[in-house]
């Protein structure tokens, strides 16, 4: 385990210092932006149009009781934007795009073509892990800005439509603006974009350290997605409360 932290520390530097390179690979950072966004858009707008509705449909009946229907806006928009936009948004990226980066590059390395880069004086970590972290790193944040959006509506068409809240969309939309504020939406884009890196060193380390054939490529995309979720999960808790003393 500590082995593995310490070589993903040094990937993440090494991709660090390579970072001033990425101007001359922008075709490449284009075409994985386009890959994360082509198959992840739609499937984070439904995700998070169907978790802010149950977030309202869970919350609403109980506040509408306590005569605190007016405060649901506040409570769904909150919720979104600082925590469950982030890391369910992370979490999905984790399982379609991580795993596939994990899947493409220990493919490479079985099949011996990053030794062929290397006899050929190109580094693998600028021509493969570069770009698809600088990929990464902008799309997650952006899918969760998109995340945001569609969970605030799914929570306000629960409301306008449910019986039992019957919460008009102004008096809802009203109490999300009073409560929310623009810290609260780069709260949650910042713990993103540090998900995004995680998700990125993890699979791209997994993937150049892969063994033992087809078998061994089965094993890093698996331990790319499970190591990623659980980095995941762990450092959202200490950024959390990191940002609490900032507030």
């Amino acid at each position: 385990m500590f082995q593995n932290i310490g070589e993903m520390l040094t990937l993440f530097w090494r991709t660090l210092k390579s970072a001033g390179i990425t101007w001359r690979q922008r075709r490449k950072i284009a075409d994985q932006l386009f890959d994360i966004g082509n198959a992840s858009l739609l499937m984070a707008c439904i995700l998070s149009l169907f978790i802010g509705g149950v977030l309202a449909l869970q919350t609403g009946p109980m506040l509408v009781e306590r005569g605190l229907a007016s405060v649901i806006g506040g409570i769904v928009g909150m919720s979104m934007c600082k925590e469950l936009a982030p890391v369910m948004m992370a979490i999905l990226i984790a399982g379609r795009i991580g795993s596939a980066m994990a899947a493409e590059i220990g493919s490479m390395r079985v099949y011996q073509e990053i030794d062929a880069l290397q006899t050929m004086n190109i580094n693998p970590i600028h021509y493969l892990v570069v770009p698809r972290v600088a990929a990464i790193s902008i799309a997650l944040p952006a899918l969760v800005i998109f995340a945001i959006l569609t969970g605030w509506l799914g929570g306000a068409l629960v409301c306008a439509f449910n019986n039992e809240i019957s919460l008009s969309f102004q008096g809802y939309f009203n109490n999300l603006k009073d409560v929310v504020g623009m810290g609260d939406v780069l709260n949650g884009i910042f713990k993103s974009f540090v998900f995004s890196l995680i998700i990125g060193v993890v699979s791209c380390h997994q993937g150049l350290t892969t063994i033992g054939g087809p078998r061994g490529i089965g094993r890093s995309v698996t331990k790319a997605v499970v190591n990623s979720i659980v980095l995941i999960l762990i450092l959202d808790y200490f950024l959390t409360r990191s940002l609490l003393y900032l507030e």
